[in-house]
């Protein structure tokens, strides 16, 4: 059965977005931030794509997330970045992926399997990560650490706080087969932040994280919506809950299949539009439904609208971020593409 909401995915963008962020990752290798379902595009379609560009490190969050593309890439190649609970351990130990260890006691509790293991340190953040005291007093002795890496807080803005972090992370002493700082917006910051290894996640899926990234990041998620009615609205009379819109003269409108269940939150209220900008969307954004105008138009029952998704404008016209845009994006799109 077709579904009334689809979800159109370019995997050429995907894999261009990822060689760009490659290229400015001069000498270090572009691995991916898959977790979330891949922002919510669909973590199996990415990794595939990008496995295929020539992609080989990829980056979940928990250890669920490693099943899901298991099948697609070698668990060798995956790290979890939330690190390793106790019951976690009988699956990670069927598997050759990595835990990014973040405590000491993730630390006691890995070593005694002596396999590979990331490590976190945090920089100033504050959020995970061991502290640069943990390192300076032993903690990772005897680990066998494949990547040392930590986490910008404040990439996406020209803050002293960058160069503060890379300071910190330069200095410490760890024995690591590789280092790993920069995120998409880190790439952006130069060669001096991309070390061995990038782990880009927005701006693979047509995020702008830094002016930088302008003119070359391509969007890769298109919505669209099926008309459900398309129905005429007097002068005078008002659309959706609140009455919030009141039509200044007849307005044809447009009641499109999607709402704030599938991701087009209320935010986009009187400032979100379709149909490439010809379409204002109109009142409040329902669970399920969202009323657009098309007067002028020939759009009927049954015809395909397209939602405009592209991430920095949404994003300044919503008030969301471009994460919340695309990992808010639910399961009732048919996804199509990659």
């Amino acid at each position: 059965m077709d579904d009334p909401l689809r979800l159109r995915l370019d995997g050429n963008a995907l894999t261009a977005n990822w060689r760009w962020l490659a290229m400015r990752s001069g000498p270090a290798a572009c691995g991916a931030a898959v977790k979330a379902d891949g922002y919510g595009l669909g973590a199996r379609a990415v990794v595939r794509r990008l496995s295929l560009a020539g992609c080989r490190d990829f980056f979940v969050a928990n250890w669920g997330e490693v099943a899901g593309i298991s099948p697609i890439v070698p668990d060798s190649g995956v790290s979890v970045l939330h690190g390793i609970r106790p019951d976690d351990m009988p699956y990670a130990l069927r598997t050759s992926a990595r835990p990014v260890l973040n405590t000491p006691e993730q630390v006691v509790r890995w070593r005694l399997t002596q396999r590979p293991c990331d490590v976190m340190i945090d920089t100033g953040m504050n959020r995970l990560g061991l502290s640069v005291q943990d390192v300076a007093d032993g903690v990772l002795d005897g680990l066998e650490i494949d990547t040392l890496m930590s986490h910008l807080a404040c990439a996406d803005e020209d803050s002293p706080m960058n160069a503060a972090q890379l300071a910190a992370f330069s200095a410490i002493k760890a024995s690591a087969r590789r280092r790993s700082l920069a995120n998409s917006a880190g790439i952006c910051l130069g060669n001096s932040y991309t070390f061995d290894l990038t782990r880009p996640g927005l701006a693979l899926y047509g995020g702008i994280p830094r002016s930088e990234a302008v003119g070359h990041i391509k969007q890769v998620a298109f919505p669209e919506a099926q008309v459900v009615q398309v129905r005429c609205v007097r002068a005078g009379d008002s659309v959706g809950y609140g009455a919030s819109f009141v039509a200044p003269s007849d307005t044809d409108v447009a009641i499109l299949n999607i709402g704030y269940a599938d991701g087009y939150l209320r935010g986009f209220a009187g400032a979100g539009t379709c149909g490439q900008g010809r379409f204002p969307v109109l009142g409040r954004v329902s669970m399920d439904l969202v009323a657009v105008d098309v007067s002028g138009s020939d759009v009927g029952e049954g015809d395909w609208v397209s939602v405009d998704y592209d991430l920095p404008a949404a994003s300044a016209a919503s008030g969301l971020s471009q994460y919340e845009l695309l990992t808010g994006l639910g399961a009732r799109y048919e996804r199509r593409g990659f």
